[in-house]
């Protein structure tokens, strides 16, 4: 798939997650909402993007919908809270929450069609879930994004430990940060990994935290914090773990030994095509934490997921464990080969960025998993020349069966590129989200954008 043209969906299909940003200047004119590129945006992240036909949905409402009468009740709550237009809020609870309507419920909605329940379509998908994780099924609480999943784990932390804030260990996916920001009591970011300890350790002696959430490995950056030292301070303080594993998957990562819980997103690899939502929280039964946060996060839960996104994900998920190894293969060889190009100033990936950490949580036959960024020698002028000549699909997301690839600074940090570099997060990188094609395919073509 080569997709090239602006606002193309990735891939093509009205219920599609990505849309293309072909040039790097497409990227910054989708970011300063320019007429010229908006006006060939039509689709998008559905976080980010409101779909046409969610559009639709709300205009026959009145209003932006959300998937149950809760839901809006909180979206009006925090949009009466926040001082703010409504409009803007309940947008801003929509991205960050994650508690969206998706494309196939709006669908359905507007052309009246009836979907039966599918109890054993979810109870499937869950055991999938619970096999991966190494929990029972009713440890998996489905979300209808991988958000959502964070926010069930904020919302569980909060009732367990009222008006604490949390902390963010790593530099963070952007609505990992915000979500603890704008819906919990503050967050602390402690953005480098390799002072982490220290950092945590002073922290806790000065105030206490509800939670520290985390990513293995971080995106973009792809290091992790070393749990072997991170969990025995986190359990001497009664602090629990929110992990996040897209990027590694469990197929990779065992964060049993760690994690209070899980967060994931079911929209990357999991599903693997770029065309449906979906995330989940695990309550992991191994956590001192889990006889606490398990019947919080049940008491709290409601089934969000659309059906037949579930349906969806149920079929993805059977493939899901060999479509693994292979974009484990696929991205190492990739990895590899950028690291020893003399294009490249530096290659960032879990085999190397605070391997000691990853290789800790590594499983036996698990991988270092698809996602690489890379900068290259003289980037300000470079990456912009070799993100246009790169014959990939590029957008948003990751985890997809084709090749992906994004400047993500650009895409998630355009109004805070400063403070992103402050944080070690250069405003020229480029990620790449390595598919299932022929890999030496992909390094040709990798190979002659590099040649400038």
């Amino acid at each position: 798939m080569k997709t090239q043209v602006l606002g193309q969906s990735i891939p093509d299909s009205v219920h599609a997650v990505s849309m293309s940003l072909p040039r790097w200047a497409d990227v910054v004119g989708y970011e300063e909402k320019t007429p010229a590129v908006m006006s060939r945006i039509t689709n998008g992240y559905p976080r980010f993007v409101i779909h046409p036909l969610v559009q639709q949905m709300a205009k026959q409402l009145g209003r932006l919908p959300f998937p149950s009468a809760r839901v809006t009740e909180m979206a009006t709550d925090f949009a009466r809270r926040s001082g703010i237009a409504e409009s803007d809020a309940l947008k801003i609870f929509w991205q960050h929450t994650g508690l969206i309507v998706s494309s196939r419920q709006a669908e359905a909605f507007l052309v009246g069609r009836k979907v039966a329940d599918a109890p054993e379509v979810f109870q499937s998908l869950r055991q999938q879930l619970a096999g991966f994780y190494g929990c029972g099924a009713g440890d998996v609480f489905l979300q209808p994004t991988g958000m959502a999943a964070q926010f069930a784990a904020l919302r569980a932390v909060m009732a367990r430990a009222p008006g604490k804030p949390t902390a963010q260990l790593g530099f963070p996916y952007v609505d990992t940060l915000k979500l603890q920001q704008k819906f919990g009591h503050g967050a602390h970011l402690l953005h480098n990994i390799a002072t982490i300890e220290t950092e945590l350790h002073d922290l806790i002696h000065r105030q206490s935290l509800a939670a520290c959430f985390g990513e293995i490995p971080g995106n973009p950056l792809l290091g992790s914090a070393d749990l072997t030292r991170i969990t025995p301070l986190l359990h001497e303080h009664g602090i629990p773990l929110v992990a996040d594993d897209v990027v590694a998957t469990p197929i990779n990562v065992d964060l049993s030994g760690h994690a209070a819980l899980i967060a994931t997103s079911l929209t990357k690899f999991v599903a693997g095509t770029g065309d449906v939502m979906g995330g989940a929280l695990t309550c992991n039964p191994r956590s001192p934490f889990y006889h606490e946060l398990l019947p919080v996060v049940r008491a709290q839960h409601e089934e969000l997921l659309w059906s037949e996104d579930a349906a969806i994900l149920e079929s993805h998920a059977r493939g899901f464990p060999e479509r693994m190894r292979r974009h484990n293969a696929n991205g190492l060889l990739i990895a590899e080969r950028l690291r020893q190009h003399p294009a490249i100033e530096k290659v960032w990936y879990p085999k190397w960025e605070f391997a000691a950490a990853y290789e800790a949580v590594r499983r036996p036959t698990g991988g270092w998993g698809a996602l690489i960024t890379f900068l290259p020698r003289n980037a300000e002028t470079t990456s912009p020349r070799i993100y246009d000549r790169l014959e990939f699909c590029k957008g948003p997301s990751l985890g997809t069966v084709f090749t992906l690839a994004c400047p993500f600074t650009l895409l998630a940090h355009y109004t805070e590129l400063d403070w992103a570099e402050a944080c070690g997060v250069s405003r020229y990188l480029i990620r790449i989200s390595v598919g299932l094609e022929d890999p030496e395919d992909l390094w040709q073509r990798l190979d002659c954008a590099l040649r400038l």
